[in-house]
């Protein structure tokens, strides 16, 4: 542990699986306490276990974030508890993606990511980045996505969802920034957890990019340690790209 972020504290939603499991992992590893948050409870039970058997701090509240102020409300409740009192580090990873086409998508799928992307977030940054204000500051971290500014055939609902959360992450800095919370995204490209032997369809995607691969998760985690440490103290509303030069370089076909 180099515990860059030594007693800090932060909420990760979507913290049991992919993505989220690897920020908190990485949060944990800094120093930080962490709140391992999502619906499984046996899922992120499992992750406080690999982060305590690793001398870190964690603990698991279990959360539905359907998009109601309600259940966002509660989580930063229960986690402010947990935490001691205060939040230092919120990041706003839980999302759902349906890959369906425009056509094929109906309005109870659309209302549904659209709640759990785009409210969800919204309304536990409400209730989280007030008190961060009053503590002295914080750290807010946004998941966007690289396909909210580059076209793919399917998953125009996604996409418009993660174009939403930029736009967010901007208009946040700009209102929560001259009172001492950063608010920033990261915009992951392809990235999955390598499964041995087998050669996922995601490969393609990135196939004449600069990496020339998917991404890991811990190459987020990463990027999401930098964001809420002091290293990045001068940096507000920014989209971090973390997507191998998917969206930043022409895509030299093999």
């Amino acid at each position: 542990m180099s515990m860059r972020l030594e007693s800090k504290t932060a909420l990760v939603t979507g913290a049991t699986s992919n993505i989220g499991r690897a920020i908190a992992e990485a949060f944990a590893a800094e120093g930080v306490h962490v709140v391992v948050s999502g619906r499984n409870a046996e899922r992120g039970n499992e992750v406080v276990d690999r982060i305590r058997a690793r001398g870190g701090r964690a603990d698991f509240v279990q959360a539905d974030l359907d998009g109601s102020a309600t259940a966002s409300e509660g989580l930063a409740r229960e986690a402010t508890r947990v935490l001691g009192g205060r939040i230092d580090v919120l990041v706003n990873n839980a999302g759902i993606y349906p890959g369906d086409t425009t056509a094929a998508t109906d309005e109870k799928t659309f209302d549904q990511v659209y709640a759990v992307n785009v409210k969800a977030p919204f309304f536990l940054t409400a209730a989280v980045a007030p008190a961060m204000v009053a503590a002295g500051g914080g750290s807010i971290i946004n998941l966007g996505s690289w396909i909210a500014r580059l076209g793919i055939p399917v998953g125009a609902l996604y996409s418009s969802t993660k174009g939403a959360v930029e736009t967010l992450t901007r208009a946040w800095a700009a209102e929560f920034g001259p009172q001492g919370v950063r608010v920033n995204a990261i915009s992951p490209g392809v990235v999955l957890t390598p499964a041995p032997g087998q050669v996922h369809p995601g490969e393609v995607m990135m196939k004449g990019t600069p990496a020339g691969r998917m991404g890991t998760p811990d190459a987020i985690a990463n990027a999401a340690v930098y964001l809420a440490g002091e290293e990045s103290s001068f940096v507000h509303g920014i989209v971090l790209d973390v997507d191998g030069g998917r969206t930043t370089a022409a895509v030299i076909a093999a």
